[in-house]
């Protein structure tokens, strides 16, 4: 029998966050009640049901494109190229591909559009709803580390709530620049030192920086009783990691490794003891040191690994 993979996605309409999309191939004679599309379902139905298809599916494939691609080649291609990158990665290759909406117009598999398919065809749902759950686990990761913005709650797209943060505190790097609400909301460097976030910007840009290299973003400025404040906590599988950022403009005199000198280190020192001693931590730990700074071409970042601690 043909192996067929059904594919959609999660994510064109939100200001904020990347677009991912899901690929799978369910058995002919699966057992899996209740797929739906996943926007006619719970949150809490979705995750249950997201638990059974991984269980049950032959293969998964993730497929993402972050904010800078979906402006740079607008968020249709965006779309089409995040299904080709879930189809890329099935452990197995398909015969045919059953898109939901219209066909993908690189035939990397033979595939057929099928409108409304998050309702009709099971292999579909199931592709609608890890889509959806797969995105909603990333936009909670990253309320971490914009908590002012809600993302956990509406998910980027283009709430309320959202507007009013986007209002006061302009976009963030996750947002996306081509769109209409967003483009009006862009922050400044100027803007950034008056409002004295141009510190803060680059912790984010780090965090993001981190999560690019497979980390999980814990906390974000930790304030460790009078022992002073940890920028970043993030965890690895082995470890967890202490991160200290330093931020400059170009305008600015020095570089920011300046700053983490030898009475810097040992603050943080005592910072990290007095985390280790509040919180049961039987991971390795380490200290890396970020400076960022901020230019006009975009951002530079230099990452420093396993700064040593006494």
């Amino acid at each position: 029998m043909a192996i067929i993979a059904g594919v959609d996605e999660a994510g064109r309409g939100p200001l904020a966050g990347p677009v991912c999309a899901a690929a799978v191939i369910l058995p002919v004679n699966h057992t899996i009640v209740g797929l739906a599309d996943s926007k006619k379902l719970t949150a809490r139905k979705r995750e249950y049901l997201a638990d059974i298809i991984k269980d049950q599916a032959i293969a998964i494939g993730i497929g993402w494109v972050d904010v800078a691609e979906i402006d740079r080649i607008n968020i249709l291609q965006a779309t089409y190229k995040a299904m080709q990158i879930a189809l890329g990665r099935l452990s197995i290759q398909p015969d045919k591909a059953l898109i939901d909406g219209y066909g993908l117009p690189t035939q990397i598999v033979p595939n057929e559009g099928i409108i409304g398919g998050d309702g009709k065809v099971d292999c579909i749902k199931a592709a609608s709803i890890i889509a959806k759950v797969t995105r909603d686990h990333h936009m909670q990761a990253l309320d971490i580390i914009f908590p002012e913005y809600g993302f956990a709650r509406h998910k980027g797209y283009g709430t309320k709530q959202h507007l009013k943060a986007l209002a006061g505190l302009k976009a963030t790097p996750i947002h996306r620049k081509s769109y209409k609400p967003v483009a009006k909301q862009l922050p400044t460097i100027s803007w950034l030192k008056e409002q004295r976030r141009v510190g803060w910007w680059g912790e984010r840009l780090v965090c993001l920086e981190l999560m690019k290299q497979g980390l999980t973003i814990l906390a974000t400025n930790v304030t460790c009783s009078n022992f002073g404040e940890i920028d970043i906590i993030a965890e690895s599988d082995e470890e967890i990691i202490f991160v200290e950022v330093k931020t400059i403009t170009k305008a600015q005199l020095g570089t920011p490794e300046q700053k983490v000198d030898h009475n810097k280190l040992i603050k943080l020192q005592r910072a990290i003891d007095y985390y280790l001693m509040k919180n049961e931590i039987i991971k390795d730990i380490r200290l890396d040191v970020f400076t960022v700074m901020l230019r006009r071409g975009g951002p530079w970042l230099k990452q420093f690994k396993a700064i040593g601690l006494d």
